[in-house]
Parts: structure tokens; sequence; C-alpha cells
């Protein structure tokens, strides 16, 4: 979905749809967005990180965001790009992660005049909670199959152990890709000129 929300203060939140930003000439045109920004934001396979570039002050945090849809037997996590400005956030998401535009959407009609950090920092943390109850639901169910499995092996419990597993490996690895680049805002110049209400804003999961 397109939006162009106000958040106060002059600053502005723009979400766009990755099928838009195909469209590589004209959003480079429309948004001064780099190829190289573009390619992240389809990349499913990118990683949880930060990119600062000095001459524009613009920085662009990927961040790792359950995937609600599962496509498998197991829930996987997919990379969110959020492209921070002086005076606005872009966001870009897809079908799959559409879910959090419309919880930041809720929390931006419920809080007036942020600053564009306080914004980022609640959409993130609100993409971290959203692990916890997964997580929480698939180890009670690792423990349900071990039950079963301590009584009869069977193939269909032997399958469902598998994909609980593997699914706790890919969410805790995501999360913890989270976490790291969570540290390493913590330590990079821009957080030191953030304000204090900013600062407090950025909760470690």
């Amino acid at each position: 979905m397109f939006l162009d929300k106000q958040l106060g203060n002059g600053c502005t939140w723009i979400n766009l749809d990755v099928e838009i930003i195909k469209n590589l000439e004209d959003l480079s045109e429309i948004y001064g967005l780099d190829k190289e920004t573009i390619e992240y934001a389809l990349d499913r396979n990118e990683r949880a990180h930060m990119d600062y570039n000095r001459e524009n002050g613009t920085v662009t945090f990927i961040y790792n965001v359950l995937d609600l849809e599962r496509d498998k037997e197991y829930y996987e996590a997919l990379p969110m790009t959020f492209i921070v400005e002086r005076q606005r956030m872009i966001t870009i998401s897809n079908h799959k992660n559409a879910y959090v535009i419309d919880q930041m959407l809720a929390y931006l009609d419920s809080h007036e005049s942020l600053s564009i950090y306080k914004f980022l920092f609640a959409s993130l943390e609100m993409i971290s909670n959203a692990y916890y109850p997964i997580i929480e639901k698939m180890d009670k169910s690792k423990d349900e199959v071990n039950s079963l499995l301590r009584q009869r092996t069977t193939k269909k419990n032997l399958f469902a152990l598998s994909d609980l597993e593997t699914g706790m490996v890919y969410l805790t690895a995501a999360a913890k890709q989270n976490r790291i680049l969570l540290e390493h805002i913590q330590g990079h110049a821009l957080y030191r000129r953030l304000d204090e209400i900013e600062k407090s804003s950025l909760m470690m999961p």
C-alpha cells in the first residue's frame, strides 16, 4: 500500500509497496532512492543491518520481520527496509509484512508529533515483540511432540519435530540478527545525536 503520513515537526513517513519500487528510474527521480537501496528492499535473503551514507546523512535499516503467512510447515522471517533521512522515513513493504504497516498506523494514530527516530524505534520494537508468542508456542509444541515420541515413534511426529526445530532455528537466528543491529545502533555516532526521548525508545529485545 502507498502511504504519505505526517509525523509532526515537518517530518513525513512514506510507505511504498515493493511492486512500486521495481520501476527503478521513476523511484530514483521521485524519491531519490539509489539502486543499491532498492536492491536491498527486493532481496529476500538480506540480513538485518544498517548502512550510513556520510554524504547525505541517510541511514538504511534492514530488519527481520516475522512472516505470519507460512508457506512451509514452519514460520520464517523476511527483511523489511526502513530508510531514514533528515525529515523523512520511507518504508518498503509487501503483502507478507503489510501487517507491520497496519501496526505502525495504529501507533501513529495514538501518538502526536513523533520524531522520526522515536517512530522508527517504536516500530522495530513492535516487530521484535511479534516473535515471542510464536517462539513460545513452538517451544510448547516441541515439548508435546517429544512427549508423543517417547510413547511411540512415528514418521509424522518425527517430521513435525524436525519442522519445529527448523522453524525455531530460523526465528532465533532472525531475532539475534535484529538484536545485533540494535546494539550496533547504540554504538553508532548517530545514536549520540538523538535526544533522550528517542534514545529511550530503542528497547533491546
